[in-house]
């Protein structure tokens, strides 16, 4: 038992409350046992292709992201894009010893996709609508919406054909 002032952790989220305001957040050992489990996967494809690659990461991140985008998580997805983004640098940056360029690498995994220039995305052998070859991208937590839980009114009933 403790206070909800000083918070506590439940199914991965943090729950305190702060004054009149509730909030819930990622739990601190979360985002942690998220990033290992990311590494682990980076660390065994060390030989992958980059598709490959960006196919098994993608399903973590989202099932991640999905998991958290109900609560207060936008600093947590921001802290783990980067995390992940200095990981896969390492990967880039492994594979290619002899190039000391680092703008080399960086044109070779990471491409320009609208706003952002450091998108890591792969070329795939489809054929985009505009006859360009198609871009496998990497998700970004950061760009999952955060989704508050409407409240149901009190005079709701679940019997009412309304």
């Amino acid at each position: 038992m403790t206070h909800i002032q000083k918070g506590f952790d439940f199914l991965g989220q943090h729950i305190r409350k702060y004054g009149r305001k509730l909030l819930i957040t990622p739990a601190q050992k979360n985002v942690p046992a998220a990033l290992a489990k990311i590494r682990e996967i980076i660390e065994k494809n060390k030989s992958a292709t980059q598709e490959n690659l960006i196919n098994r990461l993608n399903p973590v991140i989202r099932g991640w992201a999905n998991y958290h985008r109900h609560c207060v998580a936008q600093r947590a997805f921001s802290r783990m894009d980067f995390e992940i983004w200095r990981k896969l640098w390492w990967w880039s940056r492994r594979r290619h010893p002899g190039k000391m360029s680092a703008i080399w690498v960086k044109n070779r995994y990471d491409h320009a996709i609208g706003e952002r220039t450091w998108r890591f995305a792969a070329r795939t052998n489809s054929q985009s609508p505009v006859g360009q070859p198609s871009l496998k991208r990497l998700l970004y937590a950061a760009n999952t919406p955060i989704q508050r839980h409407l409240k149901i009114k009190g005079e709701a009933n679940p019997f009412d054909p309304r």
